[in-house]
């Protein structure tokens, strides 16, 4: 497996598994995840879970379907009202099956296999991507969610981790986190 492939995984798991050490360290109710937030009208813990989840699920269904060529995938697919919402334990389960999902899918996948983004702006658009471009986004979809999950949390007197919802350039900005090429230099 090519280093990128690993380092994708990574990326995508860890940042996954932010949000169970939430659900097992920061959530005390069910109740929580379905409180809606004063400052982002609409939005929910919940809600944010499942919406991130979803962008990798979609990724992951589009790499598994049949090799028609090119793939396609659209991220304007959504399932609401799922479990995960609203049950600690419904989301727990589900981020941890995606977290299965990524490490068992996702190392055989070409990273530079074009596929088809299709996107309602409203209007159709299709645009040509690649499979590691959009684990990339993927990722950066999820920080993102996480951030306005992590405002939500405060609303609600939940400290989360100091790192979560920052993206990993942030944190390397910031010197919270050394790139990898730093770190092993120093060995």
């Amino acid at each position: 497996m090519e280093e990128v492939v690993k380092q994708q995984i990574s990326v995508a798991t860890t940042i996954l598994l932010q949000a169970v050490d939430v659900l097992d360290n920061h959530l005390t109710s069910d109740q929580q995840l379905s409180i809606q937030s004063k400052h982002i009208p609409g939005s929910t813990i919940g809600k944010h879970l499942r919406h991130a989840r979803d962008h990798f699920e979609l990724l992951l269904a589009c790499m598994q379907s049949p090799t028609s060529s090119p793939r396609v995938l659209s991220y304007d697919t959504r399932i609401r009202n799922t479990p995960m919402e609203t049950s600690i334990a419904g989301a727990r389960t589900a981020l941890l099956d995606t977290v299965k999902s990524l490490q068992e899918i996702v190392p055989s996948a070409n990273f530079g296999e074009e596929i088809t983004l299709q996107a309602i702006t409203p209007h159709m658009h299709s645009f040509k991507t690649t499979i590691g471009r959009e684990l990339w986004f993927a990722s950066l979809h999820c920080v993102h969610h996480w951030s306005m999950l992590r405002v939500i949390a405060s609303e609600l007197g939940i400290n989360l981790a100091d790192d979560f919802g920052f993206a990993p350039s942030t944190l390397v900005y910031q010197g919270e986190v050394r790139p990898r090429s730093q770190r092993n230099a120093d060995h």
